[in-house]
């Protein structure tokens, strides 16, 4: 699979581009996992899907692997990308890298002290962080199409 972004890359309005991995983890039953938001961040107290930036030639796999495992205390085993987003944010500028993860071993565990909440449509839980609300749109569709 193909790496991250040439390092400095910049969008059309001249914002660098933060790249992020981000994990759908997904249950067989469709329920998925948000995370809120740990004190200190922007956004605090927000829910996301989890996930975190990609270091300096780290593929979007490895960042996600990584992140999971830091954040939640889990390694996965299966994950495939599956939608792209860009958002412009005051604080920073992102292009996320969406993954479905269907694999994964262990239990999470909020290791940052965060609150997370296995979810279905409609989501329980709130404030959704502004990019999150399209990824809970396509679940919507998704599930409504199956």
């Amino acid at each position: 699979m193909a790496g991250a972004a040439a390092p400095g890359a910049v969008n059309a309005q001249g914002r660098k581009v933060t790249e992020v991995a981000v994990g759908v983890m997904m249950q067989p039953d469709g329920r998925f996992l948000l995370a809120q938001r740990p004190a200190g961040k922007p956004y605090e107290g927000y829910w996301e899907f989890p996930g975190g930036k990609l270091e300096p030639g780290e593929s979007v796999e490895a960042a996600l692997a990584r992140e999971l495992h830091e954040e939640l205390g889990l390694e996965v085993t299966r994950c495939v990308r599956w939608h792209v987003l860009e958002h412009d944010y005051p604080h920073a500028y992102v292009r996320l890298h969406f993954c479905k993860v269907t694999g994964w071993s262990g239990e999470p565990v909020g290791l940052e002290g965060q609150a997370f909440s296995w979810q279905t449509v409609p989501v329980t839980v709130g404030p959704l962080l502004p990019a999150t609300i399209p990824v809970v749109q396509w679940l919507a569709e998704e599930s409504a199409g199956a």
